[in-house]
């Protein structure tokens, strides 16, 4: 049977940022029980399974909506689309799919982690020579010890796909949702919640816990 793994994030501002920041057409929420609990999950196939970000539904509605307004961002469950801002459409679920195995001990599709000289690397890598209009900019990042990981998530499809996850140790938690950099000069990546004209911005998606998923443990 294939495997369904979830990952939980922080909050819900790191959920709708995942779902919506950055992104020309936001991706689908599905809402659903997880361990007894409602949850909105999205997920993203791989090769041999599926891996869902989750996070516990603040309330009931028909869309997340998201409108990142510099140095704060607004995130929230609404039934209408009236207003300026980016709407993911929350997919009602009765149940899960009883094909799938959720969070099995052995996981399939694990990442291979490959640590990254720093930031300026990893803010270009997410850039793909073969999609480069149709990126995933999400970083991903969460506590480990003393030190905080944040990473990219790249994949290599040869006779099977191999997923990677590059990603940079940092000594203390970023304040700022977003690592902003620019191709047009030498300053290295900052964390930021306000935006510039002219510089790209990658949405930082904090999770709870680092997951097995992600090859570090």
């Amino acid at each position: 049977m294939p495997s369904h793994y979830f990952v939980e994030t922080a909050d819900f501002e790191s959920f709708a940022r995942y779902v919506c920041a950055r992104r020309e057409n936001p991706l689908r929420v599905y809402s659903h029980k997880l361990k007894e609990k409602k949850v909105f999950s999205s997920r993203k196939i791989l090769a041999n399974s599926l891996f869902s970000i989750y996070t516990v539904s603040p309330k009931t509605g028909r869309y997340i909506s998201y409108n990142p307004k510099s140095g704060k961002e607004e995130c929230d469950v609404v039934n209408s689309t009236k207003s300026y801002s980016q709407y993911a459409p929350i997919i009602n679920l009765h149940s899960l799919p009883s094909t799938f195995v959720i969070n099995p001990k052995k996981v399939v599709d694990k990442f291979t982690p490959i640590q990254v000289e720093d930031l300026d690397s990893l803010a270009r890598l997410t850039y793909d020579p073969e999609l480069p209009d149709d990126s995933d900019l999400t970083l991903f990042m969460f506590p480990k010890k003393n030190k905080w990981i944040i990473g990219y998530v790249t994949s290599l499809d040869l006779e099977e796909v191999l997923y990677f996850f590059n990603y940079v140790i940092l000594d203390k938690e970023p304040a700022k949702p977003f690592l902003q950099y620019s191709t047009n000069d030498i300053k290295p990546p900052v964390f930021t919640d306000k935006f510039q004209h002219g510089l790209t911005y990658l949405p930082i998606v904090k999770l709870k816990v680092c997951h097995s998923i992600f090859g570090l443990n």
